[in-house]
């Protein structure tokens, strides 16, 4: 059966990428192409960089800027490349967005602004500045667990009517309220939490932004293919699959960063070290990693 989805526009398998670092710490730019074109290759048709999977807060706007230019040139366009810029200074981040549009990007991703917990009224007013000021379109990322203030479905509903708000990453874990967007707007949702990926698009999503994707890209885009194809106790069954994975990376307390780096490193796939404050995943956790890894299923 034929897929009669209309892609989103940022593609449907987005990946969370990590930043890959040297030993010593630097930006590692020949590793970031290289993981991006394996990426690519096993069915990520977008790539998400500087997001806080990608360690945004300990990378300098220099080295955002380079890790962009170095991944388009590495991937082309055969996937969209979504550019982190949120920060919790609107100023900051409308001089990001317009610095990864000059680097290469083809979209932003701009999270509600942090720690100061804004009202409802300046978190509108914040994206909006935002989405006037760059020429590229804009998915907002919606994560209250990280940020203290949520985006809320009226506040959604509204942006939704600027042309270059396009797209969501929804981390909310707020269903109810998901439906509620999605039946008003043509907003595109991505599932950011790696449970939700058949969830969210079984209901309208266009996609996830996946941080498991970055160890198991192929299973990932082998859950939405299969939906998108008809064949849902497939979609279900590699969901499930997945699970043991998921909960090992996402959910045993580390963040997702350190997890992904410490398995791609068993992998023999470039990651590197975490910039502190976050500190390495023991050898033992890594071990528990692979094996998780090693029982998925082939495709």
């Amino acid at each position: 059966m034929t897929s009669t989805r209309t892609p989103g526009p940022f593609g449907r398998t987005l990946c969370a990428m990590i930043t890959p670092f040297t030993a010593s710490g630097a930006l590692d730019l020949d590793g970031a192409q290289r993981l991006a074109a394996h990426l690519v290759a096993e069915g990520c048709d977008g790539l998400v960089l500087n997001g806080t999977t990608g360690e945004s807060p300990t990378t300098t706007d220099e080295e955002k800027a380079r890790l962009i230019t170095a991944v388009r040139e590495a991937v082309g366009d055969r996937a969209s490349l979504v550019a982190g810029v949120g920060t919790s200074d609107t100023r900051h981040t409308v001089e990001l967005a317009l610095a990864a549009g000059k680097a290469g990007a083809d979209g932003v991703l701009v999270v509600t602004p942090y720690y100061s917990r804004p009202p409802q009224e300046a978190v509108a007013a914040h994206f909006l500045e935002v989405a006037d000021a760059s020429e590229l379109p804009v998915m907002l990322y919606d994560i209250p667990g990280r940020t203290g203030t949520r985006i809320e479905p009226d506040t959604m509903i509204r942006l939704a009517g600027h042309p270059r708000i396009v797209a969501v990453k929804d981390c909310s874990y707020d269903f109810l309220g998901t439906l509620k967007v999605l039946e008003r707007t043509e907003l595109a949702y991505y599932a950011g939490c790696d449970e939700h990926v058949l969830a969210l698009y079984a209901v309208g999503a266009a996609g996830c932004v996946s941080t498991v994707a970055n160890a198991a890209p192929a299973h990932i885009a082998a859950v939405l293919a299969a939906y998108a194809a008809g064949d849902t106790p497939r979609a279900a069954g590699l969901q499930l699959a997945v699970t043991p994975l998921t909960e090992a990376m996402m959910g045993a307390g580390l963040p997702g960063t350190v997890t992904a780096k410490a398995l791609l490193a068993r992998l023999g796939l470039p990651a590197g070290p975490v910039r502190a404050p976050l500190l390495p995943a023991g050898p033992e956790t890594a071990d528990g990693l692979l094996a998780r890894y090693e029982a998925l299923p082939a495709l």
